[in-house]
């Protein structure tokens, strides 16, 4: 959508309706991700790709219907349809296409959302695109982080609640998804298909210190959705092949690399740091610098309960105040007991979760009350 977005605003800003086909699900070696899509304007210009050229033709034309009909199709473009073949998908793959008309009428939140875009920040827009009930499809809300307000409604409240809740959870980890539920947002039931459509940046998972536990870390990072970036000042043992999972390896100084990168504006609240070099030639200076940064998402930091103790004690005396230091988790992770690298990265990683969204970290059969809070 991002590819499309500033010339359906032009046309949105001028009145005009324009239908716009996203690609909402694929499967086997569909060309396009989910969130690819392809307007067609009101002199019929065709403007972006659903499919890389393979089904093009047949989105414009229903484009063209929608246009005048004004009704919202989902329809399904693979080797089990035969006329898939008649559009061309020739890759084997499979792909959902959602095609509505787009106005001011239709989507008045669409200036807000095209602003948030714009600005970098995060929005997520949620829309039925199949239901039992007709007029329900094409309902959209528009869902923003936690403590801020949701415009729309998708036609009941449970159905708003559960989905809001869901997306959110998608935009935290910059994912785009279809999600399924029963009619009026059941979690076990079926029926009502939900695309939710997230426009943030990936969230970025920082790891210090080329160690093993890092790449423990970093393989669940990237699983769970981060852009992972592991930084050590030795070269030896900062190199790509010991660190598969991660986006990128860094060769620097921690602190030197961190402050640049925040000066860079590549650092947001949803940043997560990582320090497990438990050195403190290079934690003490890395941790000075990011524990004065605008609170991030997380800080953690490896270690035995002296070395933290001897950290602490170090990071007072650099002048860190006791508020700033209160932000650090250390020792890192919560307690589960664990001992190998991987065990240590699913504690590190639960500790990420339970702050994020309120958890505690305890047993779920001896809490009671509802299971998301």
């Amino acid at each position: 959508m991002r590819d499309v977005l500033e010339r359906l605003m032009e046309w949105w800003r001028a009145g005009e309706s324009v239908a716009v086909g996203t690609v909402v699900a694929t499967f086997s070696s569909a060309p396009r991700s989910p969130g690819a899509a392809m307007l067609v304007g009101p002199e019929g210009e065709a403007v972006g790709s659903v499919s890389g050229g393979c089904v093009e033709g047949a989105v414009y034309q229903l484009g063209e219907e929608i246009l005048e009909s004004g009704e919202s199709m989902l329809q399904r473009y693979g080797v089990s349809d035969e006329s898939a073949f008649a559009v061309g998908l020739t890759c084997g793959g499979i792909i959902d296409i959602f095609v509505e008309r787009v106005d001011r009428s239709s989507y008045p939140e669409l200036g807000e959302v095209a602003a948030d875009v714009e600005a970098g920040r995060p929005v997520a827009v949620a829309t039925v695109i199949a239901h039992p009930d007709p007029a329900r499809v094409g309902r959209r809300m528009v869902v923003r982080p936690v403590g801020q307000p949701i415009a729309g409604t998708l036609g009941s409240s449970r159905a708003d609640d559960a989905v809001a809740d869901d997306a959110r959870g998608l935009l935290a980890s910059g994912r785009t998804e279809t999600l399924e539920y029963g009619p009026e947002g059941q979690r076990r039931g079926e029926g009502m298909r939900v695309f939710v459509s997230s426009h943030a940046p990936v969230p970025r998972l920082l790891v210090f210190g080329a160690i093993d536990f890092a790449a423990a870390v970093a393989k669940l990072g990237s699983f769970l959705g981060y852009r992972v970036t592991v930084c050590d000042a030795r070269a030896v043992f900062a190199t790509a092949s010991r660190f598969p999972s991660a986006d990128e390896v860094i060769v620097d100084w921690p602190h030197r690399y961190l402050k640049a990168e925040a000066e860079a504006g590549r650092i947001d609240g949803r940043t997560v740091i990582c320090v497990l070099t438990h050195d403190p030639k290079f934690d003490v200076p890395l941790l000075e610098v990011a524990l004065r940064l605008p609170p991030l998402a997380y800080i953690g930091a490896m270690g035995s309960r002296r070395t933290h103790d001897d950290r602490v004690k170090r990071l007072l005396e650099a002048g860190l105040t006791e508020e700033e230091l209160a932000r650090l988790a250390s020792p890192i992770g919560l307690d589960l007991g664990g001992r190998t690298p991987e065990e240590t990265a699913v504690s590190i990683a639960a500790e990420i979760i339970a702050l994020r969204w309120g958890g505690a970290g305890d047993r779920l059969s001896t809490v009671p009350g509802p299971i998301h809070h």
